[in-house]
């Protein structure tokens, strides 16, 4: 069995923009998991995704205040075809990620992670795969909005980033 997702981050709805992508609305409607990474901000925007997604994974971020906090974690874990996922918003650093994920996360296959808005896909040596989506609607100093979406099927893992340029 193949199954769909689409990973989001750092909405920072309404502050950076009215509404989500309409093309990444189609991706969440068309995805079996949607998983957000936190920084939402406002919880319209949780009700919205987590109510259009058939399968819904969801953190708060450092930008969340205290009405997220009876609604999401700060570490949610899942499992998809065999693979072990956990999502988190903060990382730290760039530098060492790989090594500070593959010592705090050591029973994961997947990590997704927020807060940079900056894409990021890397392999840790111990073959932990680290996912940062970047955000769809603040892209800061990234030429595109970005998110990913991709695929498991049995323990294979297809990503691709989504780009879409500057309105």
């Amino acid at each position: 069995m193949t199954t769909s997702f689409v990973l989001l981050s750092d909405t920072h709805l309404p502050k950076r923009a009215k509404d989500l992508p309409a093309a990444l609305w189609d991706d969440i409607d068309a995805a079996d998991l949607v998983v957000h990474a936190g920084d939402w901000v406002d919880l319209a925007t949780l009700d919205a995704v987590s109510g259009r997604a058939r399968r819904f994974v969801g953190v708060r971020g450092n930008n969340d205040g205290p009405e997220f906090t009876d609604r999401l974690p700060l570490v949610a874990r899942t499992t998809v075809e065999g693979l072990r996922f956990a999502v988190v918003h903060e990382t730290g650093a760039a530098t060492g990620r790989e090594r500070r994920a593959a010592a705090a996360y050591p029973d994961v296959d997947v990590l997704v992670f927020g807060h940079s808005h900056i894409p990021w896909d890397s392999v840790a040596e111990d073959g932990l795969r680290l996912l940062n989506p970047g955000s769809p609607t603040d892209r800061r100093r990234q030429p595109d909005h970005t998110w990913m979406r991709g695929t498991v099927d049995g323990r294979r893992l297809d990503v691709e980033i989504v780009r879409l340029p500057p309105r």
